[in-house]
């Protein structure tokens, strides 16, 4: 299993994935620590904020995302790439995924767009889809 962890200084998990463009890549395999297996750095373009949903993109190479924030658009632009994305305020990168690994973090739902809830003044989603 590959695991990434936002982190904009590779040694701090980030916020507000979205926009991040840095990920440490993790391997999980069984009986054996997770450790490093490469480093991720996106340009602009391929933040998950900014990229086409339909593309290709390196992050669609890991099963878990673990951030410490995301919104719901992001939660589900993940999912829709057969990505979970977790939630942690864990700062040190290994020790977010070996909480993932040991069941202490768990992904939040992904965000429901067909229930009744404001939408911005922008003409978006709360969550930063567009309008619906």
């Amino acid at each position: 299993m590959h695991i990434a962890v936002a982190s904009q200084d590779f040694e701090h998990v980030t916020g507000h994935a979205g926009m991040a463009r840095r990920f440490i890549v993790f391997a999980a395999e069984a009986g054996a620590p997770p450790h490093e297996v490469k480093r991720i750095e996106l340009p602009q373009e391929q933040t998950i904020h900014s990229a086409d949903p339909d593309a290709s993109h390196p992050l669609d190479e890991v099963e878990v995302l673990i951030a410490g924030s995301a919104g719901g658009g992001f939660v589900n632009r993940m999912a829709q790439r057969g990505v979970m994305t977790v939630i942690t305020a864990q700062t040190d990168p290994a020790q977010a995924v070996a909480d993932y690994l040991s069941g202490k973090l768990a992904a939040p739902a992904p965000h429901d767009h067909s229930q009744d809830h404001d939408e911005s003044e922008a003409g978006g989603c709360c969550c930063g889809a567009e309008a619906h």
